[in-house]
């Protein structure tokens, strides 16, 4: 009778645990939005470091200046529950300094809560501008593992021998994220190598022709995500939340400019659902491009959604 009463309870609670945890699929929210509370930095929570620095173009064999020098800034978040020398599990987020005023307090607060790993924050810019033609548009659009080998060989070697922290080799405990172009580029992080990168969270991604400069193996740029490389490919082990907004860019343009954002990620979602990736697709009704709001109530949930599987998240 114990025994019996053993198994009911471990399968009430595994049927409990499977209920809280969000399902795949597509959602619809807005036209208003709210900050979510995690947002808010809150007494008696411990916070995070956060550690600033800048790598210059001197520094960079892999991206060392398309058009002349240039300067990148990097911040490293690190929880306060990190034990030093230990291998954490960690994001990357790509146009780093626009987190720098949200992650850091949202990761306060959900690791505290114990709902989210004690994870580092690596938050860095892009070499800059914009587009075609620009440093950032090289990094962020090319369809290739070029960026990824950057972080990897230039970026984490740095901050682990200059910060006394220690990233984890764990593709399961490595994430990547961004908006825009930087969701382009965190999707093809994780596309390229998944044995280093499985989770990605993209706001309003440019899964559009927007590669520069061209390469014959990619035609029309990240747009041959959803239009020949995921149908087309074995699936691969990855986990990712992508959104846009109703009011994103091109969203009135016709599908053959390749410059349609809602329609990029409505098709982006339909091929990972087609192949049976863990995915979740986000519509906002009434957001315009990696918009503010959409973002100030979304990111925690997202956060919770992408984590969910990575082990037990332990007591801090």
């Amino acid at each position: 009778m114990f025994i019996k009463l053993v198994a009911t309870a471990t399968l009430l609670c595994s049927v409990l645990a499977a209920a809280t945890a969000r399902a795949d699929g597509d959602s619809t929210i807005g036209p208003e939005y709210t900050n979510a509370p995690e947002l808010t930095v809150k007494e008696g929570v411990p916070r995070g470091v956060v550690h600033a620095f800048t790598l210059s173009s001197e520094e960079s064999k892999m991206y060392p200046g398309l058009k002349g020098p240039y300067q990148r800034g990097v911040w490293v978040y690190v929880p306060s529950q990190y034990v030093p020398g230990t291998p954490a599990p960690f994001i990357v987020a790509q146009d780093g300094k626009g987190y720098t005023n949200r992650l850091p307090a949202v990761l306060d607060n959900m690791i505290h809560e114990h709902r989210l790993p004690a994870m580092i924050a690596v938050m860095i810019n892009s070499g800059g501008g914009d587009g075609k033609g620009s440093e950032r548009g090289l990094e962020y659009d090319t369809v290739s593992d070029q960026y990824t080998m950057f972080i990897e060989k230039e970026v984490l070697p740095k901050i682990e021998k200059d910060y006394h922290v220690k990233f984890t080799t764990d593709p399961n405990g490595r994430a990547t994220m961004g908006g825009s172009s930087g969701a382009a580029c965190a999707f093809t992080m994780a596309w390229f190598h998944p044995e280093l990168y499985r989770r990605v969270l993209s706001y309003s991604g440019t899964y559009v022709n927007q590669q520069s400069p061209e390469n014959p193996a990619s035609l029309h740029g990240a747009w041959e995500y959803h239009e020949h490389l995921i149908p087309q490919s074995e699936a691969k082990p990855l986990r990712i939340w992508l959104q846009v907004g109703e009011k994103d860019n091109g969203w009135n343009r016709e599908e053959a400019t390749y410059h349609n954002w809602v329609l990029a990620n409505q098709r982006m979602a339909a091929a990972l659902k087609a192949k049976g990736y863990h995915y979740e697709y986000v519509y906002c009704l009434g957001a315009g491009h990696v918009d503010r709001k959409a973002v100030g109530q979304t990111l925690p949930e997202a956060l919770s959604w992408l984590w969910q599987g990575y082990g037990p998240v332990k007591s801090q």
